[in-house]
């Protein structure tokens, strides 16, 4: 360990280094964050994007007494390292380790929680708004990415704030990149700045020359706050209320902090809000992450020297390039398809879709509400849009999911990514509750494949229908099933039964449909692959439990309100009367860690289906005269 990042355990011990030194510091921080996530896996790009940034922000204000919010989080490996959890980065996104984004109960430092994107303005302004009505002096500042600005609640919190006497600073971390490359208005804004430096140039040259002729000096004054509201984009943030300043180097601490300095003087002297945007680059210090920052952007572990190599065994497809691939067959078959996602291309695998139907491919940005309503509108005019969007997103557009799309009934696909256990993540991107919520929902189905193959002919199905139909389907891949080239589908609203045992049936919804196998195999167990849960296949559920003593519901889902709890509603409509042990995700939010670990800890893979079996109905292999149930 370098000698100046391992004397600092916490922002006061940085604050105690010369200005000479932080340049040092920076670059030791740089070196450790690219060490420690080669071992670990995580955030890469990101993090390397703002090291300066955060040396600056922890220099310049008092934390934890002032507030730094980060928005999503995942650029806050840096933040961690000088906040007291240096010595814990090996533990990164796993079980029982550090989060890969800031937790409250983590570090006092991490004044709230995220990983979400567009929500540090309206966190930070509470903050600020709290402090003022307490009579305490501290600062908020929120720390918000270009592409997190391209969601409608970032200028819902801008709009609010322009109007409050708060001591909030919002900084614009602008490195021309979210994950995917970002989109929008409000980017070509930005991006302005960055074409041939026409603003700094100008400025600088007329300065030169007239600053002999103070008349003439004056109105080049005058004229640069003229260019300045044409080219940058200050007089969009002015409008809002903000004391705009910016953009400065984000990489130039000796620009950084003489400016946090400043501005922290502007907000004790109630200035009003202020905005502060800096240029920075994803994977700044490391060339292979500034060359390929997507690629780097949440890389598994690598050699540093040498980066990312491609495995020498093609690896077996996962469920999002399935999705990917049935997209793009889908839409060489039908023309009115269109393909939608909010920013994220590459995690929902759609940039092959992208390259050939660019016509047809929409990314939104960050904004979930109007890709589902933008969707609707779409659907409203005869075209068929798919909406790719990771299932823990979905619940950021719930209202619009019910209005505008299940209300008229509109025929659309949402393919559900990462639903279930999403492994490093952890709770804030685990997909355990759209069944919950989607069920409850007039006119909305809900489709769990098994296995790859599934995924792709369930997506078939859902295409086919004239209503608003779900896909969901987990993180990496499957149990190895063929995929079939084809676009058949399988029927709408039906099961199968995979295995015919005695006394107990498993009905299976999604990919547990595999350990649920194993399980009935040493319990002989009927197995029934439940493939939807809503609509139920109630004929398939009635001449189960009909013939059976007990029945076991097993989902990659919350429990509550779940698959199981709609095999419950289904049995006491039909007026039958059978135990039932519903297995799933509990109540409670799932730690980060590896995806297998955490169902063998939940009881949801082979071993744990069978042991609570055993443990529910411990006379399951007796004879036909009867089940005990614990």
């Amino acid at each position: 360990m370098s000698s100046l990042l391992s004397s600092i355990d916490s922002p006061a011990d940085l604050r105690r280094l010369t200005r000479q030194q932080l340049p040092v510091l920076a670059k030791e921080l740089r070196d450790f964050v690219l060490e420690s996530v080669s071992r670990t896996g995580g955030h890469l790009s990101s993090n390397l994007g703002t090291v300066e940034l955060t040396v600056a922000l922890h220099y310049v204000f008092n934390t934890p007494e002032d507030r730094l919010v980060w928005d999503v989080g995942h650029q806050t490996y840096p933040h961690k390292i000088l906040t007291g959890r240096r010595d814990r980065m090996s533990t990164l996104r796993q079980l029982g380790g550090i989060s890969g984004f800031p937790r409250r109960d983590e570090s006092e430092f991490d004044t709230f929680g995220t990983a979400h994107s567009s929500t540090s303005i309206s966190a930070a302004l509470g903050m600020a708004l709290a402090a003022k009505m307490k009579g305490e002096s501290r600062h908020a500042v929120a720390i918000i990415g270009d592409g997190a600005m391209t969601a409608g609640m970032a200028f819902e919190a801008l709009n609010n704030a322009g109007v409050e006497d708060g001591r909030l600073l919002v900084v614009l971390n602008d490195n021309d990149m979210s994950i995917s490359p970002p989109v929008g208005a409000l980017n070509r804004y930005l991006a302005q700045l960055m074409s041939g430096q026409f603003y700094a140039a100008a400025k600088n040259v007329g300065k030169t020359v007239l600053k002999g002729a103070p008349p003439l000096f004056e109105l080049a004054k005058r004229l640069e706050e003229h260019a300045k509201g044409m080219v940058v984009p200050a007089t969009l943030f002015e409008k809002f209320g903000f004391n705009y300043v910016g953009p400065i180097d984000g990489h130039d601490l000796d620009s950084l902090i003489p400016t946090l300095e400043n501005i922290r003087h502007l907000l004790d002297n109630g200035e009003g809000p202020q905005f502060l945007h800096v240029v920075t680059r994803k994977g700044q210090g490391y060339k292979l992450a500034e060359a390929d920052p997507v690629a780097y952007h949440g890389p598994g572990k690598f050699d540093p020297a040498v980066g990312l190599v491609k495995p020498a065994t093609p690896p077996k497809p996962t469920f999002t390039q399935v999705f990917g691939q049935w997209l793009c067959d889908m839409a060489q078959k039908d023309p009115l398809l269109v393909g939608i996602t909010p920013a994220m291309r590459e995690g929902s695998g759609m940039v092959e879709f992208h390259q050939r139907f660019p016509g047809r491919y929409f990314d939104v940005g960050i904004a979930e509400q109007h890709a589902v309503t933008f969707a609707a509108g779409l659907a409203c005019e005869g075209m068929k849009p798919v909406v790719a969007i990771y299932s823990t997103f979905l619940q950021r557009a719930y209202d619009q999911l019910i209005h505008d799309v299940a209300l008229q009934n509109l025929p659309m696909v949402f393919a559900l990514d990462r639903a279930g256990i999403v492994g490093a993540d952890g709770a804030t991107h685990a997909g355990a509750y759209d069944i919950a919520f989607l069920r409850c929902v007039p006119n909305m189905s809900i489709a769990c494949p098994a296995d790859e193959a599934e995924t792709r002919q369930l997506l078939s199905t859902a295409h086919a229908q004239n209503h608003p139909v779900a896909v969901r389907y987990p993180r990496g891949s499957g149990v190895g099933v063929a995929v079939p080239d084809g676009l058949e589908g399988l029927p709408f609203g039906k099961g199968e039964v995979r295995r015919r045992g005695r006394r107990i049936a498993i009905l299976a919804f999604g990919t547990l449909l595999y350990p649920a196998l194993q399980a009935a195999q040493a319990l002989d167990a009927t197995v029934a692959n439940m493939r939807w849960a809503k609509p139920l296949d109630v004929d398939l559920l009635r001449e189960i439990a009909e013939t059976h003593d007990a029945l076991v519901t097993v989902e990659e889902g919350c429990v509550m309100g779940g698959a199981g709890s709609a095999v419950l509603e289904a049995l006491q409509t039909l007026g039958i009367d059978r135990p039932v042990l519903t297995l799933g995700l509990p109540d409670v939010f799932t730690e980060h860690g590896d995806p297998a670990k955490l169902l063998a800890a939940m009881g949801l893979d082979a071993s744990g289906i069978e042991r609570s079996i055993q443990a529910r109905f411990p006379d399951q292999r007796g004879d036909a005269a009867g089940l005990k149930v614990a």
